[in-house]
C-alpha cells in the first residue's frame, strides 16, 4: 500500500454568486433558512467532489450559524472548501459572505461546516487524499476541526441513541 497523497485546501476551493429575489425571502423579506441550506449543501458537494475525485453523500450539517440577515436585494457569496479529512470523510467549511459591490464591501453573514463521505459506484467508502493548509485562514480552519470533529461525533452518538430509544418506543425497527 502507498503513501496516501496530499492536496492543498485551495484545490477544493469553491465560490457560489447568488442575489436574493423576493420568491427566496420570507413575510420579513429576509432569506428562507432553507433555500441558504440548499446551497450550502450543493456547494459543499462540489467542493468535496473535487478534493475527492469521487462521488461523495452528506453525512452530516453540523450547523448553519446565521450571523447577519440576507436580504432581499442582497449578492450573497457562497466560499467552500475542503477544510480537515478523516480516511474517506472530509469537513467543508462553508462562508456565505454579503457582497456590496456599489460599496466593495464584504460581510459575514453565515457560516456552516458539513461532512461528506467519498463513495465509489457501489456506494463502498472510498479513501481521500490529506489536506494541508497554506494561508492563516486555513490554518486556523484545521487546526480547529478537531474539536469539531469530537463534537461530531458525540452529536452522532446521542443522536444513535435518540433513535433506538423512539425505535422502542414506537415499535418501529
Amino acid at each position: 500500500m502507498g503513501t496516501r497523497r496530499s492536496k492543498a485546501m485551495s484545490e477544493s476551493r469553491c465560490e457560489k454568486v447568488k442575489q436574493i429575489f423576493p420568491t427566496d425571502t420570507n413575510h420579513h423579506h429576509t432569506l428562507f433558512g432553507g433555500v441558504l441550506m440548499s446551497n450550502i449543501d450543493e456547494i459543499s458537494a462540489i467542493s468535496a467532489m473535487k478534493h475527492a475525485n469521487s462521488k461523495v453523500v452528506t453525512a452530516s450539517m453540523d450547523s448553519v450559524d446565521f450571523l447577519k440577515s440576507i436580504k432581499t436585494g442582497d449578492i450573497i457569496v457562497f466560499e467552500a472548501k475542503v477544510t480537515y479529512v478523516g480516511t474517506s470523510s472530509m469537513e467543508i467549511g462553508v462562508q456565505i459572505i454579503i457582497e456590496d459591490p456599489l460599496n466593495n464591501e464584504r460581510q459575514l453573514a453565515a457560516l456552516s461546516f458539513l461532512t461528506f463521505v467519498a463513495i465509489d459506484d457501489d456506494g463502498n467508502t472510498v479513501e481521500v487524499p490529506k489536506v494541508y493548509p497554506e494561508s492563516d485562514t486555513e490554518k486556523w480552519f484545521h487546526e480547529t476541526a478537531e474539536k469539531r470533529v469530537k463534537r461530531r461525533k458525540e452529536r452522532r452518538k446521542e443522536s444513535q441513541e435518540t433513535v433506538e430509544f423512539l425505535s422502542n418506543q414506537l415499535n418501529i425497527r
